[in-house]
């Protein structure tokens, strides 16, 4: 068999829901419990400028909820780097961030912000958290990161998900080839890659199957189906299925 592929769950929504209507309720610190003891192997979470889910205070509950490496995604910003440095997360994860969007929409310009975004990689490095871009399935933007000096990427797999579900078969498998050789040429330069962004059971398994591919972060779509099959059931076909591309 392969090497195993991580599953890391991002419980945003679970807070997204929560806010929606105000109190404690949803409980994100419940959903990281449920995620550990379901088998995710990590738990990401999007501390983002508006705080329209995760919140400050669901920092320290989060942690003290799992012992599970917590993945921070986080625009690179001077209030989120001190949230960081005194969080620590394990993974510090610098994603593009705009007020109007509904959800993050791209990767990051790794290649244009290089002279912003330097600052924030020395200062997490030094403070021992991994470094992390979320970027498109791009050489020129994988080689701006390596150039930073991050640990992993996160490659976009947003489009390849929307090709698929358009039925537009040729044009997803072109994009899941850019996906394929960039994982490849990651791990030749020494950075470990990782993919995410809209992945449901019937889309995740070619990316899997990727054997380069350490880990993959899923959110929306398992709070979704949490709702009609509950959140331990949701993981753990995610699991399986992740598993078995692997097998």
């Amino acid at each position: 068999m392969a090497e195993r592929i991580r599953l890391g769950v991002n419980i945003d929504h679970v807070a997204t829901i929560r806010n929606a209507r105000g109190g404690a309720h949803p409980d994100p610190m419940r959903a990281a419990l449920m995620a550990t003891e379901a088998g995710a192997d990590g738990i990401t979470l999007h501390l983002r400028e508006d705080r329209r889910h995760i919140r400050d205070g669901d920092l320290t509950e989060i942690r003290n909820a799992t012992a599970l490496p917590i993945n921070m995604e986080m625009a690179a910003t001077e209030e989120m780097l001190e949230i960081a440095l005194k969080f620590k997360p394990e993974t510090a994860m610098f994603v593009p961030e705009e007020r109007a969007e509904l959800t993050t929409e791209g990767g990051l310009d790794a290649a244009r912000a290089h002279n912003h975004l330097a600052h924030f990689v020395r200062q997490l490095n030094k403070n021992g958290s991994r470094v992390s871009f979320f970027i498109e399935p791009d050489m020129v933007q994988l080689h701006a990161a390596h150039a930073l000096g991050v640990q992993i990427t996160e490659f976009h797999t947003g489009r390849y998900v929307e090709l698929v579900q358009a039925g537009e078969a040729k044009l997803a498998e072109l994009e899941l080839d850019r996906i394929r050789n960039c994982a490849e040429e990651a791990r030749r330069i020494g950075i470990e890659p990782q993919a995410g962004h809209g992945l449901t059971f019937d889309t995740v398994k070619p990316v899997a199957a990727i054997p380069q591919i350490t880990e993959l972060n899923i959110g929306h779509f398992l709070v979704g189906e949490a709702i009609f099959i509950g959140m331990p059931a949701a993981i753990g076909e995610m699991r399986r299925l992740m598993d078995e591309a692997r097998a």
